[in-house]
């Protein structure tokens, strides 16, 4: 009897020990932190509303946002340093690319849910594989107040002197009005100015895949950065026409995209220069902004140039090669794309989606977004060097704006030599 009991209590310490060996190697598994590094402000609150749903979840993948106002500068300097995120939100340089920094997306089944213009717009040029996958389309072009255009008889002008000339009615009808609202304190605002109006000329001549060559290998015979009669010049040129003119508010340099998106909202701007990202706060600030805002292609600031709407991929997510939790950053990248989740995602950023399988509302003016897309040259974002980001060239309008310049050739020269620095220093 005792013999009988002995090999019973060993049998059920045997298996007890056994239960508890699995349950503690599941339970004091080590939990993988990810973290994710982003630059977009306008989405700090929602993702880390999802995050939160996902870490309760998956009790074995905690992901932590880390949020920077400059991202595509900070994401290099994380890199140089070794502090190197398991996920990416921001700008995906390629140079780092180029030196296999960056996970290579290409066999990701997400890619069957998504537009094939998207995809083409997150293929590198070089290697003709996907280092980041982009879950919305953007537009950005000129936002005006149609009550005001509505009162004075004016229409969106798709020449320079037709452009100027309706900023010149406002303000001779219109005192207590900004013609043109400029948010210059968040150098980004200016950059994007740089993109799409002075890069514009270049995407145009060049079309997508050839000025994405163009920038990708710093050909300055198709550039002309430098050049007296370049696109630098040009939109150096065209800028100070309307500071000369009192046509930008006094305070651009200095002024906010917040005070930028409240004075529009307000009515007291007549036009401001935006993407889609811009739609769900001004919403937020006033609902009415629905029953008058308009949205209309840039101006061609050249003569022989068409206008341009800038049509891209949005919110870009990559994964670093050095994390050593691809699999989990995936996991984490297919709960954010599910439809539920990007339906939400669209609807917040008042943007489309680039997923076929979500179907979301989201915003009041698809149909002025649609219009604005066939009138002239739809063109993508830049793809900046390493080392000379949007924020950088903003800097430089800054510069412009303040009279750091002599001339828009001054500012064209400085441009092209700051860019060429940092081309060739992440050549070299």
């Amino acid at each position: 009897m005792k013999k009988a009991l002995l090999l019973a209590a060993m049998i059920v310490t045997l298996v007890a020990t056994g239960a508890f060996a699995n349950g503690q190697s599941e339970s004091s598994k080590p939990v993988v932190n990810l973290s994710f590094f982003t630059g977009k402000a306008e989405t700090v609150a929602w993702m880390n509303s999802v995050i939160a749903k996902f870490n309760a979840a998956n009790p074995g993948i905690q992901v932590t946002q880390e949020y920077q106002k400059d991202a595509s500068n900070a994401v290099k300097v994380k890199f140089a340093s070794g502090d190197v995120p398991d996920i990416t939100a921001t700008q995906v340089p390629q140079e780092l690319i180029d030196q296999g920094l960056y996970t290579d997306l290409s066999n990701e089944p997400f890619w069957a849910n998504i537009l094939p213009s998207v995809k083409e717009l997150c293929t590198d040029i070089k290697s003709g594989k996907q280092y980041m996958v982009a879950t919305n389309v953007t537009t950005a072009g000129i936002f005006y107040n149609k009550t005001i255009f509505s009162e004075l008889n004016l229409k969106p002008a798709y020449t320079w002197s037709g452009f100027v000339q309706n900023l010149e009615t406002i303000k001779e009808k219109k005192p207590g009005v900004v013609p043109l609202f400029l948010g210059g304190k968040d150098s980004w605002t200016l950059g994007h100015l740089i993109e799409f109006l002075a890069h514009g000329i270049i995407k145009q001549q060049f079309g997508i895949s050839g000025s994405r060559k163009a920038f990708i290998y710093n050909e300055q015979n198709e550039l002309q950065f430098a050049s007296p009669s370049g696109p630098m010049a040009v939109f150096a040129r065209d800028l100070l026409e309307l500071q000369q003119k009192g046509l930008i508010n006094s305070d651009a340099v200095t002024a906010t995209y917040d005070n930028q998106k409240n004075e529009f909202a307000a009515g007291k701007v007549g036009m401001i220069s935006q993407g889609m990202w811009v739609l769900g706060d001004l919403l937020k600030i006033n609902p009415d902004v629905k029953n008058w805002i308009g949205f209309s292609a840039f101006p061609a600031i050249e003569n022989n140039t068409k206008p341009v709407t800038l049509s891209a991929e949005d919110s870009t997510y990559a994964l670093p090669s050095a994390s050593k939790h691809h699999a989990e950053a995936i996991a984490f990248l297919d709960y954010l794309f599910s439809p539920e989740n990007q339906k939400s995602y669209s609807e917040l950023l008042k943007e489309p989606s680039a997923f076929t399988n979500v179907n979301a509302d989201w915003g009041p003016i698809k149909d002025q977004v649609a219009e604005a897309l066939k009138v002239g040259v739809n063109i993508p974002f830049t793809p900046w060097p390493s080392g000379f980001s949007g924020d950088d060239a903003g800097r430089m309008v800054q510069e412009l704006l303040i009279g750091q310049y002599k001339s828009p050739t001054d500012f064209a020269k400085a441009y092209a030599d700051a860019w060429n620095k940092a081309w060739n220093s992440a050549h070299n």
